[in-house]
This record gives structure tokens, sequence and C-alpha cells, in this order.
């Protein structure tokens, strides 16, 4: 029998996405971790923090994210086949 603390924190866990989602899932994140800051730091070298900087800065982001995910899902096997052609396995 289990403790309530314990199946307190076990109810907590948040359940993974199976193993089969991940070539869809390092794409997502990559592209919008990479775009976001891509983004932020093109708009703040093009207009400086001006009163809407956010506004802009989320629209180039968006207008970039669009772009970059399915280039991702497309490039990113020709990346991985490119880098093992390159570097040696351990």
């Amino acid at each position: 029998m289990s403790s309530p603390a314990t199946s307190t924190a076990a109810g907590r866990r948040r359940r993974k996405l199976p193993a089969r989602y991940a070539g869809i899932v390092l794409p997502l994140l990559l592209s919008i971790v990479m775009t976001c800051v891509v983004s932020l730091i093109s708009t703040l070298r093009s207009i400086g923090l001006a009163p809407d900087f956010a506004r802009l800065w989320l629209g180039a982001w968006a207008l970039s994210w669009v772009v970059a995910f399915p280039l991702l899902l497309v490039v990113l096997p020709l990346v991985r086949a490119a880098t093992d052609r390159l570097v040696e396995r351990a």
C-alpha cells in the first residue's frame, strides 16, 4: 500500500509522449527556441527598444517559426545523414 504523499507525487507526474513522436518534438522545440532568439536579435537590431517592440518581435517570430518548423522537418534528416558521413561514431 502506498502512502498518500507517494500517490500524490506520482499523480502529478506528467506522462511522456511515445518515442515515435521524437522526430516531430525535436524540430518543434528547436524551431521555437532558434526563431525566438534570432527574431529577437534581428528585431532589436533593426528598431531598438521601440514602444511597440514586443508586438513587432512577436510578429517576426511567428513568421519565422511558420517557415522554420516545416523546413526543419524536411532538412533535419538530411543534416543527420551529412553528419554521419563527416563524424566517426563513438
